[in-house]
């Protein structure tokens, strides 16, 4: 059994091997509207701030920025961290951040919102990370978190360092609760994420949620 840190270290590692193509993999893999919806049930104040937790090259982040909002964009891998740096050089009310999203360099209560796009799966404990958004939000602040449902796509785990096959969705409204957020909800998008394995011969197409709550 692999530890906490050999775990962290090998997701680092592929994000860091693939953050120049990512944009690209990442648009193969999901579609706009899932930012779109996700970021829809936060009704973000413009001018407000949001923390975009283990935000890759951005994805999130672009709609954040459209909406009006300030940002803190954390990722843990450097090339990634390098990546939106790039792609948003000229942007305003911008920080990037290198950090880990179970440990997130932020004070507590610092932001209006946290959203999370398909790094649940990827973390080694997903309690732990929805306990630090409920840090470091505000009272009265949302959170939006979009991941994968369970699936049984062993070739996910492999190929893309995936910690977790997805997850169940009463589980997860509990680790909401759990942590201290309230008006737990988690709900399919209507979306899917597709991808075929390395050898060609496995394609894999499973149904994405967004989990809401908020900090009382």
């Amino acid at each position: 059994m692999k530890s906490g840190d050999e775990t962290r270290r090998e997701s680092a590692r592929y994000f860091d091997e693939v953050a120049e193509s990512w944009e690209a993999m990442r648009g193969a893999f999901f579609t706009e509207a899932v930012r779109s919806q996700a970021v829809a049930r936060l009704e973000p104040r413009p001018g407000a701030t949001a923390a975009d937790i283990g935000a890759g090259s951005g994805f999130m982040t672009e709609e954040l920025l459209k909406r009006g909002l300030r940002v803190v964009a954390v990722d843990g891998s450097a090339a990634m961290v390098e990546q939106l740096r790039k792609r948003f050089a000229d942007a305003s009310g911008l920080i990037v951040s290198h950090g880990d999203g179970e440990s997130l360099p932020l004070d507590g209560g610092s932001v209006d919102y946290c959203v999370s796009n398909m790094f649940l799966h990827h973390v080694e404990n997903p309690r732990a990370a929805i306990k630090e958004m409920f840090r470091v939000l505000r009272p009265g602040g949302r959170v939006a978190i979009t991941d994968l449902d369970s699936h049984s796509f062993a070739f996910l785990l492999r190929e893309h360092h995936d910690r977790w096959p997805g997850f169940d969705r009463e589980e997860l409204r509990g680790w909401l609760g759990e942590a201290g957020l309230a008006d737990g909800l988690v709900e399919g998008l209507g979306e899917q994420c597709c991808a075929t394995s390395e050898d060609g011969c496995q394609e894999a197409k499973v149904g994405i949620f967004v989990a809401t709550a908020r900090r009382p």
